[in-house]
């Protein structure tokens, strides 16, 4: 049985980011696939601390970051998974920070500083393909989005994620509803009629795209 793990980079446990990544469990899970989902807000754990104890020769870290903190064992299930799915909504033009610091985590002990001179490139740590898939959600129009180079500054994440972990791609979800209420908040930015059919329309279409993409890499 295929073992993959969904994790939210989210502090919202079932907003936008959060409903996307349980439809992609839904799709690994139609696949017969045992899924664990973790809310990455609910451990305490920072980011690579450079200790470079996964790069010394003798190391013994085996691909899994060497801080006894919470996020240890999680990266042990991770490394130890036939796929990995991460969430995060886009803050400021960039995932969230607990978004990052799983992810540095997650890729450095598992990147060398060693020349791959039969292919070129640097050589992988992992044996495997360990599929990934990275959903991202905003609030702002693909248009925009576009035009202010967030499909430049997020792709780097899976650019990244497509060299250690072997595959990864992004799905990306614009335009997101930002409030339950908007009448409650300092918010004449956007449009809540707008907002509302959005949500109506697309993103359905959203929740479809994550339950192929859950379903797909866990498939691979």
């Amino acid at each position: 049985m295929k073992k993959i793990i969904v994790l939210n980079g989210s502090p919202r446990k079932n907003f936008n980011t959060a409903q996307l990544l349980k439809e992609a469990q839904k799709g690994a899970e139609s696949t017969g696939a045992e899924v664990e989902y973790f809310n990455l807000y609910d451990y305490n754990f920072k980011g690579c601390m450079s200790c470079f104890a996964c790069q010394r020769k003798d190391s013994k870290t085996e691909g899994v970051c060497a801080i006894p903190d919470d996020l240890k064992p999680i990266l042990e299930k991770c490394i130890n998974a036939d796929a990995i799915i991460i969430g995060t909504p886009v803050y400021f033009s960039y995932p969230t920070g607990i978004f990052r610091s799983f992810v540095e985590r997650l890729m450095f002990a598992n990147h060398t500083y060693m020349v791959d001179k039969e292919n070129g490139g640097l050589k992988r740590r992992l044996e495997k393909v360990i599929p990934t898939g990275v959903i991202f959600t905003m609030n702002c129009p693909e248009e925009l989005a576009k035009n202010i180079n967030y499909d430049t500054i997020l792709d780097e994440n899976v650019k990244s994620l497509n060299h250690i972990m072997g595959y990864a791609e992004g799905l990306y979800s614009y335009d997101t509803t930002q409030f339950a209420d908007f009448s409650k908040y300092n918010c004449d930015l956007f449009d809540p009629e707008h907002k509302a059919k959005v949500h109506e329309e697309q993103f359905p279409t959203d929740k479809n795209n994550a339950f192929e993409l859950g379903k797909k890499l866990a498939l691979m």
